[in-house]
């Protein structure tokens, strides 16, 4: 519940508590304060059985939770009558992948061999344009004309 207060406000909080209620009523603060909680979860929780009676059996595994939207979205998808499970593995992103590194690392251990036997084992970084051949022609393509 109070997952995000630190330590140093947590100490802050107590000495406001005990300046603004003494410390002789603080004892008694506290138990006002937890019964009244305990009174609002109890009246909560009677309020969520009698709307789950009310709205029947057909319900009766209804999740006031499901109400929360990401809830809702990530039970359905969760869902194995919609089949989402056998398209999401139909996408093997990893397979793919490696399939895309292993075709750039064969194109570039066949440059990386060309220039290592012309520049002594190093690796020439920079980009130089090859020179095309004069009968080479670019594609052409009709429908881009």
């Amino acid at each position: 519940m109070f997952n995000d207060i630190g330590p140093l406000e947590l100490v802050t909080l107590i000495v406001l508590a005990v300046l603004v209620f003494g410390p002789d009523k603080l004892p008694k603060v506290i138990q006002d304060v937890t019964r009244t909680i305990r009174k609002i979860r109890e009246f909560s929780e009677s309020a969520k059985n009698d709307i789950r009676e009310e709205l029947g059996p057909e319900f009766k595994d209804f999740e006031f939770e499901d109400l929360n939207p990401k809830t809702f979205i990530r039970k359905q998808l969760d869902n194995e009558d919609l089949g989402l499970k056998e398209i999401r593995n139909g996408f093997d992103l990893k397979k793919e992948m490696a399939e895309v590194t292993d075709a750039v690392h064969s194109r570039e251990s066949d440059s990386s061999a060309r220039a290592a036997g012309s520049s002594g084992g190093r690796i020439d970084m920079t980009k130089k344009p090859e020179t095309p051949d004069p009968d080479d022609r670019p594609p052409f393509d009709a429908d881009a004309t």
